[in-house]
């Protein structure tokens, strides 16, 4: 029945700066793709808002609750409040004229849109207007404390929970309009407070009927990452009770990441509520190639077969977009067939549909990528942890689940396919972003060679690996995604300033944008989790990391004093926060043409 797009992360990771053109192609992508299932988020803030005033709130309790637009995905999920806030009243403004066209235009192309609808999160606030609520304060989320998360829950007996949940969800109807499909998220990554069923089913049942109370037929969405996040707490006791606290039938909820932890094989179909089989695929928007074919090409049968299966449809929940297009091209393609494809014919059409024209090259490029960099097994989670975008230490992870030699292979065929296809926009995209990934590999070998010359007290080679990384291979990689749209800092930058109606504003938007990449928060408390590959951060932020991290390095032997990597961090930590704040205005026009720049990297470092 359902193809489903769209992850509550990417409305931060990828979405937070998007004008109207950008959401408008987004939108026809969905419909070509056959996507009839996905949220309408935007402006539910300026929704809110007006609630909360109604309650008796004012502004500046307000202000202390909402995060900055980068962040919102977390404050609308109750894990984290105020950081990089507030949000000024033309933010309210603009996003509620983008919702009116999105639901607009989802709704002309047939698909069913999903609002979002109350949890039981709420400001301090209304315990100040509300001083009788029985509320609780929720524990810190990730490595936030309680000055930017801690955020208070309602009790689902507390017969305000009714009343805010309703007022809000009829609020919400009134300005757009409703599909009867809405999502809300108690306890994304929030252990409850208790972990009694009838407590669990209390709190479940109070959500469903806040929506009823607005809407009587309300079907609540509701993501299943919890369940695979938080297994200790969440046995089959307290899952049953959390879902049955729902007439059976009026809930769906995302299997998230089935491909690699499926939920609905140890809860017996989700004990009867309907289930939408979910390709998560990758975390934090970052670069890096990436699938798990097999377990994709297979999976959403295997899930259809199950015993009394409830599965209801198909979906891409990726936490950012734009990388890795084939592995969603290929999962869009698995929701109208029977059974699963054969991949290695597959690809070699994709590769031809994709450049517009049949390359033999080219075609056995993308079949190497397919058996290798997109075949991961067994759970596999993509965050990408090459040296290249984490914090330099001397205990870093370089393992890989594929052979890199496939990828280097790759890119000889996919250079040697260039004065063919060298005039396809898709087939220079690709050839950046094999050759990205062939950096990626090759910065893990100067590393390792960093790190062995240290460990051997061999100045001479650690100068020699660490000058040609410092000085040579990430200068080259940051002129290479330079030369491409899709691969620049400064498209990122520039977008963000550009919804803005005031400088002040645009500072604002800035931070956020640069905090997001890099350091998530004010002391780096979720550091790197978002990273990407752009032209300019390559270069002013990870390569300023690993030069400092070898003449720290270089300086150790030089003295004889040991490496401490407590004080390393302490000063690293400078570099990062400095980029943030360094006020340079990156080019959001690409420059230099991509395939000299791959050429010459691989003339220099083909292995």
């Amino acid at each position: 029945r359902y193809r489903y797009y769209q992850n509550v992360c990417a409305q931060s990771y990828s979405f937070a700066w998007w004008d109207w053109a950008r959401w408008e192609r987004e939108i026809d992508w969905m419909a070509l793709s056959g996507i009839n299932l996905a949220p309408a988020f935007a402006g539910q803030e300026a929704v809110w808002q007006r609630v909360y005033r109604n309650l008796g709130l004012n502004q500046s309790e307000i202000d202390k609750y909402f995060t900055g637009p980068a962040f919102l995905a977390w404050n609308r999920m109750g894990n984290l409040r105020r950081w990089a806030g507030p949000l000024p009243p033309a933010w309210h403004f603009k996003q509620l004229y983008l919702q009116y066209r999105i639901v607009e235009r989802m709704r002309s192309l047939g698909m069913t849109t999903v609002l979002p609808a109350f949890a039981g999160h709420v400001p301090q606030g209304i315990l100040r207007v509300f001083p009788r609520v029985n509320a609780t304060r929720l524990g810190h989320w990730s490595h936030f404390d309680c000055t930017y998360s801690c955020i208070y829950l309602l009790d689902p007996e507390d017969p305000m929970f009714q009343v805010i949940g309703t007022l809000f969800l009829k609020e919400l109807i009134k300005e757009f309009g409703t599909d009867h499909v809405y999502s809300a998220d108690t306890f994304n990554e929030m252990t409850p407070i208790s972990s009694d069923p009838a407590y669990l089913s209390r709190v479940s049942n109070a959500v469903f009927r806040s929506m009823t109370g607005a809407d009587p037929q309300a079907l609540w969405l509701m993501q299943g990452w919890l369940f695979q996040h938080q297994p200790d707490f969440w046995q089959p006791a307290q899952v049953r009770a959390l879902l049955h606290g729902v007439p059976l039938g009026r809930m769906i909820v995302l299997d998230l990441f089935a491909e690699s932890k499926p939920v609905y094989q140890w809860t017996e179909s989700f004990y009867g509520q309907p289930f939408i089989w979910c390709m998560l695929h990758n975390f934090g928007g970052n670069h890096g190639l990436f699938g798990t074919v097999e377990a994709i090409n297979h999976g959403p049968f295997a899930a259809r077969r199950f015993p009394n299966s409830t599965m209801v449809g198909t979906g891409l929940v990726p936490e950012g977009i734009e990388q890795n297009d084939m592995v969603y091209e290929l999962m869009n393609e698995l929701g109208w067939r029977q059974e699963p494809l054969d991949l290695p014919s597959w690809v070699t059409r994709y590769a031809e549909r994709r450049y517009g024209a049949a390359n033999t090259a080219a075609a056995s490029a993308w079949r190497l990528l397919l058996r290798s960099v997109y075949n991961c097994t067994g759970v596999c989670v993509n965050h990408n942890r090459s040296p290249l975008v984490r914090r330099p230490s001397l205990h870093m992870d370089t393992e890989l689940w594929y052979n890199a030699s496939d990828v280097y292979e790759a890119w000889r065929l996919l250079l040697s396919a260039g004065a063919e296809l060298g005039s396809s926009p898709t087939f220079l995209y690709d050839l950046v972003d094999v050759t990205r990934q062939a950096a990626q590999q090759l910065v893990s070998d100067y590393y390792l060679s960093i790190r062995q010359a240290f460990q051997s007290h061999a100045l001479p080679e650690l100068l020699t690996a660490g000058g040609v990384l410092v000085y040579d291979l990430l200068p080259e990689l940051d002129s290479l995604l330079s030369s491409h749209s899709l691969f620049l800092l400064g498209r990122w930058l520039e977008k963000a300033r550009a919804v803005a109606t005031s400088d002040r504003e645009a500072e604002q938007y800035e931070l956020n944008a640069r905090n997001q990449v890099t350091l998530w928060g004010p002391s780096g408390n979720i550091l790197d989790y978002a990273n990407k590959q752009l032209g300019g951060l390559v270069l002013d932020y990870y390569s300023v990391r690993w030069s400092l991290f070898v003449s720290v390095l270089v300086e150790s032997l030089n003295s004889g004093r040991p490496f401490h990597q407590d004080q390393f961090n302490q000063a690293v930590f400078q570099v990062e926060r400095g980029f943030i704040y360094n006020k340079k205005r990156y080019p959001a026009v690409p420059a230099g043409n991509t395939m000299e720049i791959s050429r010459k990297l691989f003339l220099k470092y083909y292995p």
